[in-house]
């Protein structure tokens, strides 16, 4: 029930991540949690809807793994939960610590619980 719930936090997280990066990129909110300029985040802005929308693919694997035959479902959590987990660490590398804190701690966690989970 964690497990799932958490899993399930992390799809809706990387929703919001697609809502911000696709929708409100060149708005007052994603400006402020991005701290864009406005000639920035228009010019930024079809980068920042590609990486929406790659967001979105995790949202949609992580609840795929949600809803699968039990097999299927492992598989598919282990594999979408490394590559949150891959991003938030590229990410956090390469752009700001707080995509590793927001993205790849949690991904971290869960994954952590998994595997105790199948000992």
């Amino acid at each position: 029930m964690i497990l799932n719930s958490g899993i399930f936090l992390i799809a809706l997280l990387h929703l919001w991540f697609f809502i911000l990066e696709v929708f409100l990129w060149q708005k007052p909110l994603g400006l402020k949690i991005f701290k864009l300029d406005q000639a920035f985040a228009k010019r930024s802005a079809p980068l920042a809807a590609n990486q929406g929308l790659y967001n979105l693919f995790l949202t949609a694997g992580l609840l795929w793994s949600l809803v699968a035959n039990p097999l299927e479902g492992l598989h598919l959590k282990f594999f979408f939960l490394t590559c949150v987990l891959l991003a938030g660490i590229f990410g956090g590398f390469t752009v700001s610590v707080r995509i590793f804190i927001i993205q790849a701690l949690p991904a971290a966690f869960i994954l952590a619980l998994l595997s105790l989970s199948m000992t």
